[in-house]
């Protein structure tokens, strides 16, 4: 049986850059269903949520696992290309320097952007 907490790993450049990456899916009862997209190297974890509600789409039974949406935007969390630009972004913000959990969402708006332009 599939866990969805699989572990995979990500070079980022020509220096071997590797993160280590999941994927799953948080259910609460007080709070909207969030997907959380968590990239690790050397010990620092960096968790980007993903809530849903307010237009922000995450798998609810109608979307596929990992899949996060924002207006006419979605994206998938499992695609190593997607997390590759959450971790460009990120790592461009000064954001992986320390294990934290961060909005998702703020990132999102550019990684759409750049992989609108990676074609």
């Amino acid at each position: 049986m599939h866990d969805g907490r699989r572990l995979r790993r990500l070079v980022v450049d020509e220096a071997a850059t590797a993160y280590v990456w999941s994927v799953r899916h948080r259910h609460s009862v007080t709070e909207p269903c969030q997907e959380v997209l968590t990239p690790s190297r050397d010990g620092t974890r960096t968790r980007l949520l993903f809530p849903g509600g307010g237009g922000r789409h995450v798998p609810d039974g109608f979307l596929p696992s990992g899949c996060v949406a924002l207006g006419d935007a979605a994206l998938n969390l499992h695609e190593p290309g997607v997390v590759r630009a959450f971790v460009d972004e990120a790592a461009r913000r000064g954001l992986l320097d320390r294990s934290a959990d961060l909005d998702g969402w703020e990132l999102f708006p550019a990684v759409v952007a750049a992989r609108e332009a990676d074609g």
